[in-house]
């Protein structure tokens, strides 16, 4: 279907204050970031919403923690990464998200501030990642969670993060994860899907900036072939934990995060994939505006209320 037309008018807005990450530097891009308006004027209230640390592989790891009520017995958790390529974002910009999420699925949300490239290389968010996820496993009572009633999360570059965490988790010997969501998540050091032709320039994420956002993020070229930074390339898929991967139209990342999915399933891992029509990367905090992210947001609700309170 065409592209939804409240749609176009959110990208040339946000094009405007952002334009294209492969002409700064990560310094810059970020500042932009933080100039871009929120997805929401005024974020969900949660019960209880404090910022920590976490002991991470190379000093501590700052987490922001939403709980969706106060006391009572332990609730799900969902440990969430937020996207911005591995270079740029924070807990601040996804904060309408966790929020959300919290509230709708009635679970604890420890969103993780994973160190970002240029300045960290490959695998050093991964491994902040997974250092914080299994920490929350191994610390249920201070956290008031359920161990095992865990669910890993992210978009875009977090997507990548939550996926590796699952494959890094059934590799590693744990932790045990209930369910992944991967929202537009990256999954393949590749450009030549035809979602990377379809949707090269013009929606917001461009072919040239995921290109700047691996450069930043990998050391060496060779490691984009390392399924814990691309994770479609693992050998096999057998014995990871079920999921959903939502992707968008007009996303250059549409076909990769389609193909992570297919290749679960293929492995007889359950795993749904969605794709929502009419939208563009980044829609899925844009609940808002766009009906597409009000339906792609209730549907991982769902998903992830089922997985973890069945």
């Amino acid at each position: 279907m065409p592209l939804d037309p409240v749609a176009r008018t959110l990208i040339d807005a946000m094009e405007q204050v952002f334009p294209c990450v492969e002409n700064m530097e990560a310094a810059e891009a970020r500042a932009m970031a933080k100039e871009m308006p929120p997805a929401v004027e005024e974020p969900e209230a949660v019960a209880v919403v404090y910022d920590r640390t976490i002991p991470g592989p190379d000093g501590d790891v700052p987490v922001r923690v939403y709980r969706p009520v106060e006391g009572g017995d332990p609730l799900p958790v969902v440990v969430y990464f937020h996207g911005g390529g591995w270079v740029i974002c924070d807990l601040d910009t996804h904060d309408g998200t966790c929020r959300a999420l919290a509230n709708g699925v009635n679970a604890v949300v420890v969103s993780v501030d994973y160190r970002l490239a240029p300045e960290h290389k490959f695998p050093a968010a991964a491994e902040d990642a997974y250092e914080v996820t299994s920490w929350v496993a191994a610390h249920a009572d201070e956290l008031g969670v359920e161990p095992s009633r865990l669910a890993v999360a992210g978009d875009s570059a977090g997507g990548n993060l939550a996926a590796v965490v699952a494959l890094m988790a059934r590799d590693r010997g744990g932790p045990a994860i209930t369910f992944q969501l991967l929202v537009y998540p990256v999954t393949n050091h590749s450009f030549d899907t035809d979602s990377y032709r379809e949707n090269a320039d013009g929606y917001f994420l461009h072919r040239a900036s995921m290109e700047w956002y691996w450069r930043q993020y990998l050391a060496d070229e060779r490691d984009g072939a390392n399924p814990y930074a691309s994770p479609l390339r693992v050998e096999d898929a057998r014995g990871l934990p079920p999921g959903m991967v939502i992707t968008a139209e007009f996303d250059p990342l549409r076909d990769e995060g389609e193909a992570y999915g297919r290749k679960l399933a293929e492995a007889g891992v359950p795993f749904d994939v969605r794709r929502y029509d009419g939208v563009f990367h980044g829609f899925f905090s844009m609940v808002a505006f766009l009906d597409g992210a009000k339906q792609a947001t209730a549907d991982a609700h769902a998903a992830l209320r089922d997985a973890l309170w069945s």
